[in-house]
């Protein structure tokens, strides 16, 4: 059996060396991808581009439009002169958002009395907005906090004095919320996952086109013992990617790895089986090598991106749907990875997700030797 097995896993491995295409895709493709989605994709919204209204054209206005002008997330890139200007300046996307000043703001301020400041801000894009409204939530409470300071100090009243309880915030894992750090690990799971699938969706049905699927029935190899042998030298392929995606994300985007590197080998051989058992099951039922490669990106690349938790969380998915997460290796494959990098989990708190690519592993493996016939 062990003689079979390494007859199977060499005959792959000169197939593999005789097509420079799978070459290209084992090397180039994953350094694409993660240089193109790790620099495309930032969750960091800054220099949002802003124009400003001011009726009041005091000191005060002057002050808070400078507190906008000096913080990284806003770029005034004009100064409006009427309310009807502000819809001819976001639709023609000069600005995405305009402050616009009350009059009398500085008289008001000065009695002390309550300013409503509007921020119109275009909705179209709902995150961004989001998250623009936020900075200017946080900015504009900030600067009531400072008027309402200086207005006590003036009675002699000290700062600890009206507010005894001091706000220390501090994010662990990740202290400067890089977007990075966040974006590369669940990348690495999702590249490997296509890449994975990809490079055996067409291992079976290749035999099919190329007419050596007969010599392959006629010897006593197992359905079982073909697939392990054909799973052998792309589950090493795969690891030489694993070695260059890191590489990749430390140069590249000095992502910290906080992580045991034997845990992540580990872990990553248990992902490598699920992913390129999916590969193997698409190319024991394709009819030819381009549905296989279709099957392949469609069946990894859509799930592992859109519904794995790489950009969206699972809980904000409907609670009804959210068991479908629970069927996608890359979604236990990325909590393993941010939990490595970012956290440096142990195995046994990483047990959970294990499990489960081990089950779906075996259950990919299982079902592609049942797929796999022998006969024509």
């Amino acid at each position: 059996m062990l003689l079979r097995l390494l007859m199977i896993s060499w005959k792959e491995f000169k197939q593999i060396s005789r097509d420079p295409r799978m070459l290209g895709i084992t090397i180039i493709l994953p350094v694409f991808m993660v240089a193109l989605y790790g620099y495309g994709i930032n969750l960091d919204v800054k220099h949002i581009r802003i124009g400003i209204l001011d009726h009041d054209r005091s000191a005060t206005s002057r002050r808070l439009i400078e507190a906008f002008a000096h913080t990284e997330y806003f770029s005034i890139v004009t100064f409006l002169e009427r309310d009807c200007d502000i819809d001819s300046a976001i639709f023609e996307e000069a600005v995405r958002g305009v402050l616009v000043i009350p009059i009398h703001y500085g008289r008001d301020i000065s009695r002390h009395r309550s300013v409503p400041v509007q921020f119109v801000i275009d909705g179209s894009d709902s995150s961004s907005a989001n998250t623009a409204l936020g900075y200017v939530k946080g900015l504009l409470g900030r600067i009531s906090s400072d008027f309402g300071l200086e207005t006590v100090r003036r009675f002699g009243i000290r700062r600890k004095q009206l507010m005894p309880i001091e706000n220390r915030d501090r994010y662990w894992y990740n202290p400067e919320l890089r977007s990075a750090n966040f974006i590369v690990p669940g990348l690495i799971a999702v590249v490997l996952m296509m890449l994975s699938a990809l490079l055996t969706s067409v291992t079976i049905v290749r035999e099919k086109e190329r007419g050596t699927f007969e010599s392959i029935i006629g010897t006593p190899v197992t359905s079982f013992e073909l697939v392990i042998g054909k799973l052998v030298p792309y589950v090493l392929i795969s690891y030489g990617d694993v070695l260059l995606i890191l590489l990749i994300s430390h140069l590249f985007f000095a992502v910290p790895f906080r992580g045991n590197l034997g845990v992540l080998f580990l872990l990553s051989g248990v992902f490598l089986s699920c992913a390129l058992g999916v590969g193997l099951l698409i190319s024991a039922r394709a009819p030819s090598q381009q549905i296989a490669n279709m099957g392949a990106m469609v069946g990894t690349q859509l799930p592992a991106v859109l519904l794995s938790g790489f950009m969206f969380p699972i809980t904000s998915m409907p609670e009804r749907l959210q068991w479908i997460p629970q069927l996608i290796p890359a979604s236990h494959f990325i909590v393993i990875l941010r939990g490595l990098f970012l956290k440096g989990s142990s195995l046994s708190s990483l047990m959970p997700q294990t499990i489960a690519l081990l089950l779906f592993g075996i259950a990919m493996i299982v079902l592609s030797a049942k797929s796999f016939k022998k006969k024509l």
